[in-house]
């Protein structure tokens, strides 16, 4: 079916990548004409040739509106029509500052010279004759991109670094902040220090090849950054824009948590910290970075290149080779954010994380069935902090892989320990982030840690039900190898995503954890109660364990071992505890059953 005016599609883009290349291929080519045939030939010729982004319309009268929304790459525009003749649809573009710009092929079957040069001094860029020869059309096509693309290039792109120029950056930024959504963005403005001295001592051919690696390692910066955007805290990827001079711009279209804005502009900055290597010489040139946010920071775009222009002054006074922010209190939190993952790099390193153990206790007896490890770190200043206090910041700055690996590593050296001891077999909980889950050499590592396999069966893998059901296709293969070492998996948080019972049968699984949400309110509301009651039914139907976290009262322990819940932890029997005291506390006590 050829795309018409109710179905047409944006354009899409970028035209230009990072290089400037323009993406022929991707290119939006739209069509007015009042024979439906002829569009339909065109469409076939185009296709034929690569051309798969086709709108196109009948209608001559609403050519303009379609136009508008769809801002086609190139126009293939008949004369002769009903309504509203080519003449006066290129006379209207003429007019329209956004529609001016797009190039016009005429085809028609009118190819008197004076035809011809009215279409041509109206905005025409090329001229074709009916009936079109496919070969020639395309020719024609490619050309006029071709030469858009040029033209493209010199508008929004700098010359020396091949970043998106001024221009394009502040194009961008009025985009993102039309389309802001409820967690809006942000912006960084970059200052090479002292910039001014190195070109006056070197020479600015030596400032020009300074500044395009600079670029290089801001770009290298960004590109790795784009790649976590997700796990990052951002829901689009950032754009590298050079200003001007020695100035450059990151744009965050859209951010979830002010402590990744702050990580990400510490990266930039570090981006300075190894020397350049300019002529033969090497030479340090820091950063200085400024960052406002928005709508926080302004609604438009002069007042966040104001605002960002003013953050990153700042940093200059503060010492240089620095970071701040537009308003005091993000200040305060960025400043705070970065003292703590700068602290949590060197508490990895200086062993001063530590696991504690809560146990999980079989319903029907009472008796211990397992536990769940949670990583603690023991603060030289702050004393012992629990995962709330640190692990978002590990997530955000993508120290929850190291942690995350310390975590497997210690809790299968513990459990090896108290079997080495001659205490009972159990099974172990450890969870595993999103971040972690999503590692390509995931699987490798735990096989790796696990060594001859033996302890595979004491340990469960817990991931949360959106964790899981992010592109579950992708994640069924992973959750089979590691099935496969002989671990145990399980759902955690189940009942706050959204499962799908045919994804629920095919993972292979073997527990379901309930929604601490969920417990919490057993004995006061009538739904959740209902929730649970379901769970269990459905991780019965599966053949699943079930276990209930966060159980306080002794209500909520009645309600499930009524309902023939398996496994329990929480508060009412026992705080996490350090392994020794977990140890002597519960493991002489006896285990429910045998690991299988």
């Amino acid at each position: 079916m050829i795309p018409n005016e109710h179905q047409a599609l944006e354009a899409p883009g970028p035209e230009l990548d990072s290089t400037g290349a323009f993406a022929l291929e991707r290119a939006l080519v739209m069509m007015v004409d009042d024979e439906p045939i002829n569009i339909e030939m065109t469409q076939i010729f185009l296709q034929d040739f690569g051309y798969r982004n086709f709108c196109s319309t009948s209608n001559s009268a609403g050519a303009l509106n379609l136009m508008r929304m769809t801002r086609p790459h190139v126009l293939l525009l008949d004369i002769q029509m009903p309504e509203m003749d080519g003449f006066a649809i290129l006379d209207e573009m003429r007019g329209d500052p956004v529609l001016r710009h797009i190039p016009t092929i005429v085809l028609t079957s009118a190819i008197d010279s004076e035809t011809k040069l009215r279409a041509l001094e109206l905005g025409a860029s090329d001229f074709l004759g009916k009936p079109v020869d496919a070969s020639e059309l395309v020719l024609r096509v490619r050309n006029t991109l071709a030469a858009r693309a040029h033209q493209e290039y010199l508008i929004h792109f700098d010359r020396l670094t091949g970043l998106p120029n001024r221009q394009r950056c502040l194009d961008e930024i009025e985009r993102a902040i039309h389309r802001a959504g409820r967690h809006g963005g942000a912006v960084m403005q970059i200052d090479v220090d002292r910039f001014t001295k190195i070109n006056e001592a070197l020479g600015p051919a030596a400032g020009d090849l300074l500044l395009k690696q600079i670029a290089l390692r801001l770009g290298n910066c960004v590109a790795a950054w784009r790649d976590r955007a997700g796990e990052a805290g951002f829901t689009e990827p950032p754009l590298l824009s050079r200003l001007d001079g020695d100035e450059f711009c990151v744009l965050l279209p859209s951010v979830r948590t002010i402590e990744s804005v702050a990580d990400f502009a510490a990266r930039v900055r570090d981006v300075g910290a190894e020397p350049y290597e300019v002529e033969g010489r090497e030479i340090y040139a820091t950063l200085s970075v400024g960052v406002a946010t928005f709508p926080g920071d302004g609604d438009s775009v002069d007042s966040v290149i104001r605002h960002v222009g003013s953050a990153m002054h700042k940093a200059k006074e503060a010492g240089r080779n620095t970071c701040r922010f537009y308003a005091p209190d993000l200040n305060a939190q960025a400043l705070k954010h970065l003292s703590v993952e700068a602290e949590l790099r060197r508490a990895i390193e200086r062993g001063e994380l530590c696991m504690h153990y809560q146990p999980k206790v079989d319903v029907a007896t009472g008796l211990l069935s397992g536990a769940e490890a949670l990583v603690r770190w023991n603060h030289p200043k702050e004393g012992l902090l629990g995962p709330g206090q640190f692990i978002p910041i590990a997530e955000a700055s993508g120290l929850i892989l190291q942690t995350g690996e310390w975590v497997i590593r210690e809790v299968h050296r513990q459990v090896g320990e108290w079997l080495a001891a001659g205490l009972p077999e159990m099974v172990v909980s450890i969870n595993v982030s999103p971040q972690q889950f999503r590692q390509p050499r995931f699987v490798s590592l735990v096989r790796e840690i696990l060594g001859d396999g033996a302890l595979a069966k004491n340990l469960c893998f817990e991931l949360t039900e959106t964790t899981m059901m992010d592109h579950p296709e992708t994640k069924l293969d992973a959750l089979k190898e590691l099935k496969e070492l002989g671990l145990r998996l399980s759902i955690d948080d189940f009942g706050v995503g959204y499962s799908s019972l045919s994804y629920l049968r095919r993972f292979p699984i073997d527990e379901l954890k309930i929604d601490k949400s969920f417990v919490d309110e057993l004995e006061t509301s009538e739904d959740s109660a209902a929730i649970v009651l379901a769970i269990i039914a459905m991780g019965r139907s599966l053949g699943l364990k079930l276990v209930a976290e966060g159980i306080e009262t002794t209500g909520q322990m009645e309600f499930l071992r009524a309902n023939h819940c398996d496994e329990a932890q929480g508060f009412l029997m026992s705080r996490p505890l350090p392994a020794g005291d977990f140890a002597e506390q519960w493991l002489g006590r006896g285990v429910a059953g045998p690991v299988e």
